[in-house]
């Protein structure tokens, strides 16, 4: 029985792009109300190109946007963004299709993780209030993997694991990210196209690919006789 399972976040486990411009936004208009005279729409664009430049997991976009507006005493603007863009993470859901599998295939015996990039406690913030990290077994996160997602970072978690890689499977959103690295690992794996790549052509290495994430027990049930001949 492969019976470790291994979950992406983002766009799988809920809508992380809706729920990131809804921060940025939410983020954008606190320092407007807090005096910043500058249009909004002006400023969404600079901040996605901020985040685009620097990456998700830098700590200072809004000190960065302010200091190429050249916005003296920028303390409080950046107080006014943070405390915005924490306050809408009291919104954030999973799909709602995605609680019901995760206890299914609890109750059916899988050991269940997460593999994802990113930082660990950013991550795990995410898992609990999404309510989903007490039905982990662990997480399997780059920053404390020491290597991103790549073929020997699913080799890794085999290893980690102690099990074999064809004893796991990868379902995540992303072909370049969770799907192909996974595979070349060895892991079977299981592709939902939904989220921010719902528009990429559904062409896959994936042994499945599923849009719903009700269909995941029985693409695993599928997958797993398939392979196992």
């Amino acid at each position: 029985m492969t019976e470790n399972i291994l979950f992406d976040i983002d766009d799988t486990l809920y809508p992380s792009g809706e729920f990131a411009a809804l921060a940025r936004r939410n983020a954008i208009k606190a320092m407007l109300r807090m005096g910043l005279d500058n249009d909004e729409e002006e400023l969404q664009k600079m901040l996605v190109e901020i985040i685009k430049e620097k990456g998700s997991n830098y700590e200072h976009h809004f000190d960065l946007l302010l200091e190429r507006l050249k916005i003296d005493n920028k303390s409080r603007f950046v107080a006014a963004a943070v405390g915005a863009y924490h306050d809408t993470k009291a919104a954030i859901q999973p799909f709602p299709d995605v609680p019901s599998v995760i206890l299914k295939l609890r109750d059916e015996k899988y050991r269940l993780f997460v593999a994802s990039n990113g930082l660990a406690v950013k991550q795990w913030d995410k898992l609990i209030r999404l309510k989903l990290a007490q039905y982990l077994e662990g997480a399997f996160i780059s920053e404390e993997m020491g290597i991103e997602k790549s073929t020997e970072f699913y080799r890794k978690i085999a290893d980690t694991l102690g099990v074999e890689p064809e004893k796991c499977i990868m379902v995540g959103d992303r072909e370049d990210l969770d799907i192909k690295p996974a595979k070349e690992a060895g892991f079977k794996t299981i592709r939902i196209f939904r989220g921010s790549y719902s528009d990429k052509p559904k062409e896959t290495v994936a042994d499945a690919g599923i849009t719903d994430f009700r269909e995941l027990p029985g693409a695993i049930r599928r997958t797993v006789k398939k392979l196992s001949g």
